[in-house]
């Protein structure tokens, strides 16, 4: 069939809306109308070249849609279900998957990086050349095949561009929050970056029963914006940052400190924005090949724990649904994520928007 798709054929390019050729779902896949993807800083990556992935590529991995057909052997949803899309797929079998770590599970990193299914190839294609997909989902399109493992159902209640956060910037901040860090109640929060995943942990730590929750981002529209999602306070970033936070936290510095930009100088601010027997949780992801700097001597010293979070630790089949039942009952408010809507047309408009540093998160809708 005939999709229409966001194509980036090399870094420092803008996308390319074109018509593809999509291949029906084989053994395991699953075949999904696209109804809304985030627009994601992952994915700019990409265009960056500070991920480096085979090209061309179809990106978009943070979507939401309904089944539209399954291939054979599929048994974990059907035509008509709502799914939000997990784009670190679990086999449930693997080492880390027995040992309750579903999202770094070994089974399908290397085709997830290779840009194909499971069986090494890609379903796209474009004049009977391969176009491979981002993540397992290249949901930058109107319709994507992917392996049933990435298909979670969703309640048809949940708003479908709501399903597309839950799918990574909710379960990245919400589950750094309450499954890698698991934060205290009555504790103190510093969250460095207030894009979707930033956000999401200050909501994560509103529900966690933080007692101070500190945000921290160079644009004030975000900052401004922070307190309707839980913040207790807004602190502009820079050099001054730390001293804020240590103000607010009685001369301490924060009890758990999270990143979630991915960059490096940022991630090194957070070790003296943590107070000592602090915890850092680093949520952003940096350039492949970049390095952070955290001197081992103050890390020993002042009993300071450093930990790196992926997907939020995420188990997608328990966690996907949970926090759209905690959406559903108003605790977490989702829907104020989706700061504009824009047509695939305008992907290229949505990440400069998103690089203004004003939006929370742009959400691709579809048709």
């Amino acid at each position: 069939m005939k999709v229409k798709a966001a194509v980036l054929y090399e870094p420092h390019a803008p996308f390319k809306i074109e018509a593809l050729n999509l291949e029906p779902p084989r053994a395991g896949e699953v075949l999904v109308k696209v109804a809304a993807a985030g627009v994601c800083h992952s994915d700019w990556h990409l265009v960056t070249g500070a991920t480096k992935h085979v090209m061309p590529v179809v990106a978009g991995h943070e979507g939401a849609g309904v089944v539209e057909a399954v291939g054979p052997g599929v048994t974990r949803v059907k035509p008509g279900d709502h799914v939000a899309l997990n784009w670190a797929p679990n086999c449930g079998a693997c080492f880390y998957c027995l040992n309750d770590r579903p999202s770094l599970c070994a089974t399908y990193v290397g085709p997830v990086w290779a840009g194909t299914m499971m069986d090494g190839t890609p379903r796209l294609s474009k004049d009977g050349q391969p176009v491979y997909h981002f993540s397992a989902l290249a949901c930058f399109a109107d319709y994507t095949v992917v392996p049933q493992e990435c298909c979670v159902p969703m309640r048809a209640e949940v708003p479908l561009a709501v399903a597309a956060l839950i799918g990574c910037a909710v379960t990245t901040g919400v589950g750094a929050v309450l499954n890698t860090a698991q934060v205290k109640a009555g504790s103190s929060v510093a969250v460095f970056g207030a894009g979707g995943v930033g956000l999401s942990i200050v909501m994560g730590a509103r529900l966690a029963g933080a007692k101070t929750i500190i945000a921290v981002d160079k644009a004030e529209g975000k900052l401004d914006m922070t307190q309707e999602f839980g913040a207790t306070d807004a602190v502009m970033a820079g050099p001054e940052a730390t001293d804020a936070i240590r103000k607010l936290t009685e001369g301490r510095g924060a009890d758990y400190v999270f990143e979630a930009i991915g960059i490096p100088a940022v991630q090194e601010q957070c070790l003296y924005a943590a107070r000592p027997g602090g915890t850092i949780v680093l949520a952003g992801v940096s350039p492949m090949g970049s390095s952070t700097n955290l001197p081992g001597a103050i890390i020993t010293r002042q009993e300071k724990v450093v930990m790196g979070t992926y997907y939020g630790s995420a188990n997608t089949a328990r966690d996907f649904p949970l926090y759209a039942d905690l959406y559903l009952k108003g605790r977490l408010d989702l829907e104020r994520l989706v700061s504009k809507q824009y047509p695939l047309e305008q992907i290229n408009e949505a990440y400069a928007d998103m690089l203004s540093g004003e939006a929370a998160r742009g959400v691709i809708v579809f048709e």
